[in-house]
């Protein structure tokens, strides 16, 4: 984790410069090059608390828009994307299994100890399905898994219910991203290239505003625990 310093509206800038970055990378690729980036993204977002800084979601919605593109077949990418988010969910269960209550009150963790104890009163209030409910909630995506983990949850319950999150989740975001791309690739044949990509651009830029405002939300939610 990243020093002392608590994520705020000044980590906008960033936010959004690596979101572009990772647009832009993924955009210019095709074929198993985008496996061996989407993978390991979505894996770590859970698994070392990247996630505060990983945008999984958005990585995988432009692997989607590429397979609608036809640069990558849309079946294995699916398999990729829900495969590598379960994987890491164990990871990051394991971790909390291993640490206990010292991933509270460890001092990496301390500038995110408001998140924390809100993903602990989500297990408390609703049990396995904060397992399920936490992969589609900023930053509780990436505490989740360890926070069940560190209170001893049954592994089988875990499994059941963070599977089932992982696959809404992947298949939802990925299929956005492919109808898009689906969509883009149409505009290219009725109205050319050249405004195909200007509108592909506007549209891009509307996503990224739109991911950093929601990270920007879950994060002022969190902090403020009467108002979440």
């Amino acid at each position: 984790m990243r020093g002392d310093s608590i994520p705020g509206k000044a980590d906008g800038g960033r936010d959004t410069r690596m979101l572009h970055g990772i647009i832009g990378v993924l955009l210019g690729l095709s074929g198993p090059v985008v496996y061996a980036i989407v993978a390991p993204v979505v894996f770590f977002e859970a698994a070392i608390f990247v996630g505060f800084f990983c945008p999984g979601k958005t990585t995988i919605i432009v692997a989607g828009v590429l397979a609608g593109q036809g640069k990558v077949p849309l079946i294995p990418l699916l398999l990729v994307v829900v495969a590598a988010a379960v994987a890491g969910d164990a990871a990051g269960y394991e971790i909390g299994r291993r640490s206990g209550t010292r991933l509270v009150t460890a001092r990496a963790c301390r500038p995110y100890r408001k998140h924390i104890s809100r993903g602990q009163r989500l297990i408390s209030e609703r049990g396995s399905f904060a397992v399920f409910a936490g992969r589609f909630l900023p930053l509780m995506r990436a505490l989740m898994p360890a926070l069940a983990g560190s209170v001893r949850m049954p592994y089988g319950r875990f499994v059941l219910f963070n599977a089932l999150g992982n696959l809404l989740w992947g298949l939802g975001f990925t299929l956005g991203g492919y109808f898009a791309g689906e969509a883009f690739r149409r505009v290219v044949e009725l109205v050319g290239q050249g405004v195909a990509v200007v509108v592909a651009l506007g549209v891009t830029v509307a996503v990224v505003i739109w991911t950093v405002r929601r990270r920007r939300g879950g994060r002022g939610s969190c902090e403020d625990p009467e108002t979440a």
